[in-house]
């Protein structure tokens, strides 16, 4: 099974919600300003234009940039609030109510612009909020805001079936890593491998991942160094540095820097910086 190399990795990670962002922008680019164009094709069709021709234009982009500023709400509803299929009705409600706030938000965006804009031009803007407005705001709303929901999760499982993200065989994503566990469930490009806790040669955060290191191969799992270092301490791993975990087991040789720190190097070539911070925690699990 052929993984990222570690730098690769890191990318993918460190940037993964910008990819998103960018694929969404380029979307509501595109969408709204065909809607514009349209618009104005439209109205040509009739004879004169009944508007300026930069309206459209304000029109749809002041609907983009509120669409926009709200994605960042949407990655955290579904981080913190992931639909849960046990409990349908709550997660239906939860959802159903973010939706409207979704929807308000954005108005009030659309709005706010438009009456700047048109202000700026030395006009006013009526945006006309009524009930039937509002509804007729919602119907589009709710559409884009499950729309970007199903692409969110939609991206997020290629990422991970690209990249090989594990898991642990008793947890699924929604629940915490369970305490004591021997073997990683990896999900690749529709194929499911096991990897043995006992092949770990080191752990390394990156974001909101821990990046779990078997010779050449890099097996991402969404976790925290610190929880994931003091599960596995017990199977012979030790935090050496913010940034690194290692097998006990794993190491060839220490060597003193002049800085204080040490030098770890491991069986497979691969050398780690052991911290001073964590000098003292790795000489008392070394006993």
């Amino acid at each position: 099974m052929r993984t990222l190399n570690s730098t690769q990795l890191q990318h993918f990670q460190q940037f993964q919600v910008w990819y998103v962002a960018l694929l969404l922008s380029m979307y509501v680019l595109i969408n709204n300003s065909i809607n514009a164009t349209s618009q104005i094709m439209e109205a040509q069709r009739d004879g004169a234009l009944p508007f300026m021709l930069w309206e459209p234009f304000v029109w749809e982009y002041s609907s983009a940039v509120g669409t926009l500023l709200l994605f960042p709400a949407l990655l955290f509803l579904l981080k913190h609030h992931p639909f849960n299929w046990q409990a349908v009705g709550r997660s239906l409600t939860t959802y159903f109510a973010a939706s409207v706030f979704y929807c308000l938000l954005h108005v009030a965006i659309m709005a706010g612009l438009r009456k700047l804009i048109y202000g700026l031009q030395g006009r006013g803007y009526d945006f006309g909020l009524s009930w039937f407005e509002l509804v007729y705001e919602y119907r589009k709303d709710l559409w884009a805001f499950l729309f970007f929901i199903v692409m969110i999760k939609v991206f997020s499982y290629l990422f991970a079936q690209i990249i090989g993200e594990a898991s642990t065989l008793a947890n699924n994503e929604d629940e915490p890593i369970p305490t004591q566990f021997d073997r990683f469930l990896v999900k690749k490009l529709g194929k499911e491998f096991i990897v043995k806790v006992s092949d770990i040669d080191w752990l390394e955060s990156s974001g909101n991942y821990v990046n779990l290191h078997s010779g050449e191969r890099i097996y991402p799992l969404r976790a925290t160094l610190t929880q994931l270092s003091n599960q596995l301490e017990a199977q012979g791993f030790c935090r050496i540095h913010r940034s690194h975990a290692v097998k006990l087991d794993a190491i060839k040789s220490i060597t003193p820097l002049a800085s204080g720190d040490s030098e770890i190097a491991l069986y497979n070539g691969k050398k780690l910086n052991l911290s001073r911070r964590y000098k003292e925690q790795f000489k008392s699990q070394l006993l």
